[in-house]
C-alpha cells in the first residue's frame, strides 16, 4: 500500500511516518497543500492522510481535487475541528473518512487499512499460494509451518508477488508500491531485497527472475 501523509505539524508527521512504515506501507510526506498536489500529480496513492488546516493550499481544496482527479485514491481527513458540522463538511468535500485530533495511532492505522480494502475488490484476508501463506493484517508469513522472519520491505515485496497470482511484477511496480518517493529509481534495493527474500523462502525455489522485466512467484508455489 502507498500512502501520502499531508501534515504541517512535524511532530505528528514524523510519528505517522514511523508508525505506518512499521505496518509495511510505503509512505511519503507533504508538509503543505501545494506539495501534496505535486506528489499526487506524480505518484498513484492508495490512501491520503490529509490534515485539513494546511498552509499554501487548504486541505479542503486538496480533498476536492483528489475527489475530482484521483478516483482510485481514498482520503482520511484529520482535523482539530471535531464538531458534527465540520465532519459533514469534510465528507461532502469528498473525504472517505474523518478522524478528529487527538487520535490513537492504532485506530488511524486500522482506518487506513479499511480504506485501502474499500478502494477495490477486497483481497482475501490471508493470501495462499501452495505452501506459502501471508496475512497482510497481522504482518505474518509462513512457508508450510515455518514462520518467515521478513523485513518490512521483504514482506511488502512478497505480498505484491503473491497478489499477482503467478504474473510478473516489474521492478518499477515494486519500487512504486513498496518504497517511497525518495528512493533512487536506479537503486539496486529491489534486487537485493528479492535476493534475501528468495533465500528466506528456501527450497524448492519459487521466486524467479524474469530477465529485463521483473519477478514472479510460481502460481502454485
Amino acid at each position: 500500500m502507498r500512502v501520502l501523509v499531508v501534515e504541517d505539524d512535524m511532530f505528528i508527521a514524523e510519528a505517522l511516518l514511523a508508525g505506518l512504515r512499521r505496518e509495511a506501507m510505503a509512505v511519503d510526506l507533504a508538509e503543505d497543500g501545494a506539495a501534496a498536489l505535486e506528489h499526487l500529480a506524480v505518484h498513484a496513492y492508495d490512501v491520503v492522510v490529509l490534515d485539513r488546516d494546511l498552509p499554501k493550499v487548504h486541505g479542503d481544496e486538496v480533498c476536492r481535487q483528489i475527489s475530482e482527479r484521483h478516483s482510485g485514491t481514498r482520503v482520511l481527513m484529520l482535523t482539530a475541528a471535531a464538531a458534527l458540522h465540520d465532519r459533514i463538511d469534510g465528507l461532502r468535500l469528498g473525504a472517505d473518512d474523518y478522524l478528529p485530533k487527538p487520535f490513537d495511532f492504532p485506530e488511524l492505522a486500522a482506518r487506513v487499512k479499511a480504506l485501502h480494502r474499500r478502494a477495490g475488490t477486497p483481497p482475501p484476508p490471508v493470501l495462499r499460494r501452495g505452501d506459502l501463506r501471508l496475512d497482510p493484517f497481522r504482518l505474518e508469513a509462513y512457508r508450510g509451518d515455518r514462520f518467515l522472519h521478513l523485513t518490512r520491505k521483504e514482506f511488502a515485496v512478497l505480498h505484491l508477488l503473491m497478489a499477482a497470482v503467478g504474473g510478473v511484477v516489474g521492478t518499477e511496480t515494486l519500487l512504486e508500491k513498496a518504497w517511497d518517493a525518495h528512493t533512487d529509481p536506479f537503486t539496486n534495493a529491489v534486487r537485493i531485497t528479492v535476493s534475501t527474500l528468495r533465500r528466506k523462502l528456501g527450497d524448492p525455489p519459487v521466486l524467479h527472475t524474469v530477465t529485463g522485466v521483473g519477478y514472479r512467484l510460481d502460481p502454485d508455489a
